[in-house]
């Protein structure tokens, strides 16, 4: 049977909804999925995400739902790696097991559109607005609740998702399969290498080597699980480290693209116009 990169939620056999709170220096750091559901709100903490062939930024604030079995990971940058720095990462998670409630609950009548909902949403959502916030207030205090409050809260945040038309959609491609455990592997130590060395030339011949596959193969298998040639995936990852930089320093534009791992600025500004829309001085001018 095929594994799911090995990550197991810390629950009761029977438990339909599982609280948790990741606080330390930096969040879990490899390519994983699971079966059960997921609403995770970042309270402190930043990094990218990583989820199917989306890769994005995620600050304090952001609140995400992930459908069953989307790979994901919060990869936090890389100041929270460091033992001299004193950062904090900080999230409240719920984990949905739907398959706990059987399969006879679907038919009863109440819980119909759940099941309608729940078929039609796969990937992973960004949530936003007054769905967030009331969210957010709703998680600072899950921890209390035991029994049929525990239930019923994680029905009225479903609920609340539910009829949510503050909800965005970020990755494109859906998983036909599951990852095997080495397949996960794999692309775990791939996509921890290219944010690692992205500042850097990537050659394809030493990536393909780190997955341990021809250059051919390597290309087919990065290509059907990103959506994305590893060019495409290289220089969505050096514009949001630019994005980043652009944000958070006073470095110019020209430092910035080559500490980002453009070798050429004119090719930077060209790159940077086609995926954002703007140039880097007009992105950074709204901040």
């Amino acid at each position: 049977m095929s594994k799911v990169i090995p990550f197991k939620i810390p629950k009761s056999q029977m438990e339909f909804v599982r609280y948790q709170v990741d606080a330390g220096q930096h969040f879990y750091d490899k390519l994983h999925q699971h079966p059960e559901w997921q609403l995770t709100w970042i309270k402190e903490g930043k990094g990218q995400l990583m989820v199917g062939d989306y890769l994005g930024r995620f600050e304090p604030g952001d609140l995400y739902l992930f459908s069953a079995n989307m790979p994901h990971v919060f990869r936090s940058d890389p100041e929270y790696f460091s033992e001299q720095a004193n950062k904090k990462s900080l999230s409240f998670t719920l984990f949905f097991d739907f398959e706990t409630l059987g399969k006879h609950i679907w038919e009863v009548e109440e819980f119909s559109p759940l099941q309608h909902w729940l078929l039609q949403i796969k990937g992973c959502y960004h949530v936003k607005g007054l769905s967030n916030a009331f969210i957010q207030e709703e998680l600072l205090h899950f921890g209390n609740k035991e029994g049929l409050d525990k239930l019923m809260g994680a029905l009225h945040i479903l609920r609340q998702l539910q009829h949510s038309r503050e909800m965005t959609l970020l990755n494109k491609l859906i998983p036909q399969k599951n990852y095997t455990e080495t397949e996960g592997k794999r692309m775990g130590q791939v996509m921890s290498f290219i944010l690692a060395e992205s500042h850097r030339i990537v050659q394809l011949q030493e990536v393909a080597d780190l997955a341990n596959m021809s250059k051919e193969a390597f290309c087919r298998f990065f290509k059907e699980r990103t959506g994305k040639t590893l060019t495409e995936f290289l220089g969505q990852v050096r514009i949001h480290h630019a994005c980043q930089l652009l944000q958070e320093t006073d470095l110019s534009v020209s430092q910035i693209a080559y500490q980002s791992g453009f070798q050429n600025l004119s090719y930077f500004n060209r790159a940077f116009k086609k995926f954002r829309g703007e140039t880097p001085k007009e992105f950074r001018e709204k901040f």
